[in-house]
């Protein structure tokens, strides 16, 4: 069972930085394309960010420019390198396989607020 732990969110102000990483075990994990998702406070989850195992990168619209998605195969995790943070970013952020999606790890948390 793939096991996925995200982590670094918190509490930033509008116009701030935050990388968040995610930590997937029990995968051959270099050879899976990596997707970031997030849910907003009464929205559905919705995707963002996604990364190949080649490294090629695809964005919403709503955070391309933004956020950068990465990722490390010999650390098995995938990154959201996330700038110019808006009140409208805030949710809890979640990764997931794209090819083989495994249930939903607790996600991280950010809020956007001053």
């Amino acid at each position: 069972q793939v096991q996925l732990v995200e982590s670094g969110g918190g509490l930033v102000q509008p116009g701030g930085s935050l990388r968040l990483s995610c930590a997937v075990s029990r995968i051959v994990f270099s050879t899976y394309t990596m997707g970031w998702y997030r849910q907003a406070p009464e929205k559905q989850r919705e995707f963002i960010a996604v990364i190949t195992s080649g490294g090629n990168t695809n964005y919403a619209d709503s955070v391309k420019g933004r956020f950068t998605i990465s990722r490390d195969n010999a650390k098995n995790t995938v990154y959201l390198q996330m700038s110019s943070l808006k009140p409208e970013d805030t949710a809890v952020y979640y990764c997931n396989v794209i090819e083989a999606p495994a249930n939903w790890g607790q996600g991280t948390r950010v809020t956007v607020s001053s």
